[in-house]
């Protein structure tokens, strides 16, 4: 079954999930936090919609080596093939959360033998997603707060100003290689302060005050 995709208004988007493209290393203090290079290009990697669920109902996580990785969700509304800018801002048609989950040990082990590691990124329920707030409801791009906090304790805080790669030429690179079709969702990084997840743990997440929700894990 497709993955519907809502706006907060509780409006339905009229095309189901589709590939979810995501970057690595877009901040560069969370590349730090983990010992890797700042990048000097994007890094891409794709979910499969099949790694999609919604944050408006409780998660489940495959093990204790489940870390978290809060980021500002694109929306696409229309195709896009090597994009200018001024066509990947007319194709956004929301903006919302997700959490990049990441086995992590997995993830070190796969990295350590130059092994792809779709298996630590893409498995099923791996990329929680938010509703979307229509375009409209921001003003501008690159200033962007959103945080998330679990159990009332703040742990991750960003800002797309404080983007490698900013929200728009990031959607033009993609373009570049990935044909982006109504309904793909662009993944723009994750600020520092990722850590692992555990049964039980509260998670509030907050965009600008447009795109706010709770959840379990259980």
């Amino acid at each position: 079954m497709a993955y519907p995709l809502f706006f907060t208004d509780g409006t339905k988007f009229s095309h189901a999930l589709g590939k979810i493209v995501c970057v690595g290393r877009n901040y560069a203090e969370h590349a730090k936090e983990l010992n890797n290079p700042i990048p000097t290009e994007p890094i891409l990697f794709i979910k499969p919609e099949s790694s999609a669920v919604t944050l408006n109902d409780d998660l489940s996580i495959p093990d204790s080596d489940c870390h978290y990785e809060t980021e500002i969700a694109i929306l696409i509304g229309s195709s896009l093939t090597a994009a200018n800018e001024e066509e990947a801002q007319a194709a956004i048609a929301g903006v919302g959360l997700g959490l990049d989950l990441t086995r992590r040990a997995l993830q070190s082990r796969l990295k350590e033998k130059s092994h792809p590691w779709e298996v630590a990124k893409s498995f099923d329920g791996a990329c929680p997603l938010t509703d979307f707030a229509k375009p409209d409801q921001f003003t501008n791009l690159t200033n962007l707060q959103f945080s998330l906090h679990i159990n009332d304790e703040l742990k991750q805080s960003g800002n797309s100003e404080d983007m490698l790669n900013p929200i728009i030429p990031l959607i033009v690179h993609m373009s570049s290689y990935f044909t982006l079709k109504p309904g793909d969702i662009v993944l723009t990084g994750t600020p520092k302060g990722v850590g692992e997840l555990r049964n039980g743990d509260l998670l509030e997440l907050n965009l600008m005050n447009k795109v706010k929700i709770n959840t379990r894990i259980v």
